[in-house]
């Protein structure tokens, strides 16, 4: 797992099996002491270090492989970044909702639209994953329990120390999802869109309309941004992030 800090605020972590991005996000609270402003970048998640102690932490997404789970905690201990207090998912897929591997304890909240997929597929995402850890000779020390799923509404906002986080819709690639846009660092994570990696994809439930609608509506944020995380592949800057979503408009518009 390789682990980069874009903002004091912002850690990614990316996971050496399909490029799944993890974003761990820290909200500052009034009174507690700030980090270090500078973006660093480490080989290793050992290597992670520079960021102050202050602030409620949220954990976006997830990488894939045990170790990789069982590396998150110390990222955030050698980051001084306190526990987690909250897991989202952009959306159901299998590959993003991990989290609680790492984090047993903590509640994952999602798009009220990802509740939803969950509830109407119970157990889906565990087959899933069984059926890629089979395949891949993977053994876990537990099975994925998500416990219980907390709904966000979407468009809306997630409250974080004393910031906030905006939420967006992003369905197209499945029914569900969300895009997540952290304003203070000018950092969209945008789910499993906007790769250089992956092509644009509607897995069951996707909608090739309800997709271009979906790159409209990031299109103002990617233009904002400092730094763009796709779901899978290198966090791009917000100009090759444009020119991903104009590629990715084209390759949708031309398959009709």
């Amino acid at each position: 797992m390789r682990a980069v800090s874009l903002h004091r605020d912002v850690l990614v972590a990316t996971s050496a099996v399909l490029q799944v991005n993890c974003v761990i996000v820290r909200g500052a609270i009034a009174g507690q002491g700030e980090g270090v402003g500078d973006e660093g970048q480490a080989g290793g998640a050992e290597e992670a270090v520079g960021l102050g102690q202050a602030g409620e932490i949220f954990v976006i997404d997830s990488p894939v492989l045990p170790d990789e789970l069982q590396t998150l905690p110390a990222l955030l201990e050698q980051a001084r970044f306190p526990s987690p207090s909250g897991l989202l998912a952009t959306h159901g897929d299998w590959d993003h909702l991990l989290g609680r591997l790492a984090f047993p304890g903590v509640a994952l909240g999602c798009a009220e639209s990802t509740a939803e997929r969950l509830r109407a597929s119970p157990g889906e995402a565990q087959r899933e994953l069984r059926a890629f850890d089979k395949d891949l000779l993977i053994e876990r020390p537990r099975p994925l329990a998500l416990g219980q799923v907390q709904a966000l509404p979407v468009p809306g906002r997630c409250g974080i120390g004393d910031f906030e986080l905006e939420l967006h819709p992003a369905g197209g690639h499945t029914v569900d999802g969300m895009a997540v846009w952290i304003p203070w660092a000018r950092v969209l994570v945008a789910g499993d869109y906007l790769s250089t990696v992956e092509p644009p994809t509607l897995n069951d439930g996707g909608n090739r309309d309800a997709y271009l609608a979906t790159l409209e509506r990031l299109r103002p944020l990617v233009a904002s941004a400092e730094h763009v995380v796709p779901g899978h592949g290198p966090v791009l800057d917000s100009e090759r992030a444009l020119e991903v979503l104009e590629e990715n408009v084209a390759a949708l518009t031309q398959a009709t």
